[in-house]
């Protein structure tokens, strides 16, 4: 098993544009930020690196399992669950996927297969960035597009969920596969797993920067143009009606003036 811890420094935190909505009301301290990469074929095989990161004191503390060969597919779930209950112990109350339901049918039927025990939905809040964004922009998108929006840029290689299955194919079939893997190879998985989890905090913390509702902006510009047009047609009204009173006091002193002459 691979085990790899890493803690990277942050920007001092402005919550000012982080993820808030009626049912989402959780600081950075209290998340955990998760994503697997997975071989499923037919049904999950297996757990190829599970990733998650917290936030403390300005630093995103990163964990990552990777496996080695077939024999660790029990160790890494164990790994997993003893990882979460830690995280509970200390305070943590939601966790952050992006799509997570993937990520979710893959472990629960793992755990499920191997008698592990553990309830996601009874231990944790459940925050999907996907399924937010889908809220309120109205329109799917991908984790690596959605990063370009935000303007977040990723260091190293993408690396596409057919070609990460195929490697994990591999390191199940052949216990010796890892050890002829390049060592570049192993480290530019892990880093993209961490890629992925560091940047659910990026775009958690930055949301209201970024995602803007469009319909919405145009239904409050076309309320205030409404309001405004309301208002001229109300000024134009008084104008009027002023001008009208005007001539009316014009022609009664013009009258007057001709009484009185004759």
């Amino acid at each position: 098993m691979i085990i790899r811890e890493n803690i990277i420094e942050v920007d001092s935190t402005n919550r000012e544009f982080m993820l808030k909505t009626s049912d989402i009301h959780r600081q950075p301290e209290e998340l955990i930020f998760f994503d697997l990469e997975h071989y499923v074929y037919k049904k999950p095989k297996c757990i190829g690196v599970f990733g998650a990161c917290i936030y403390e004191n300005n630093k995103l503390y990163v964990t990552q399992y990777m496996i080695e060969n077939k024999y660790e597919t029990i160790q890494i779930l164990e790994l997993a669950k003893k990882y979460f209950v830690r995280m509970k112990k200390k305070g943590k109350k939601a966790i952050v996927t992006f799509s997570g339901n993937n990520d979710y049918t893959v472990i629960n039927y793992l755990f499920k297969r191997y008698g592990i025990e553990l309830n996601f939905s009874k231990e944790f809040e459940d925050i999907d960035i996907q399924r937010e964004y889908e809220k309120e922009m109205k329109h799917s998108i991908g984790l690596k597009n959605l990063e370009k929006d935000f303007d977040i840029h990723r260091e190293g290689e993408v690396i596409s969920g057919s070609n990460l299955a195929k490697t994990f194919n591999k390191v199940l079939k052949d216990k010796e596969y890892i050890l002829r893997m390049p060592r570049e190879k192993i480290e530019t998985i892990l880093l993209y797993n961490e890629q992925d989890v560091t940047n659910l905090y990026n775009i958690y913390m930055l949301w209201k920067a970024y995602v803007k509702n469009e319909s919405k902006e145009i239904k409050e510009i076309d309320v205030k143009n409404e309001k405004e047009n309301t208002k001229d047609q109300v000024l134009d009204a008084i104008n009027g009606e002023t001008i009208e009173i005007k001539r009316e006091k014009n022609l009664n002193s013009q009258e007057d003036a001709l009484g009185e002459i004759r």
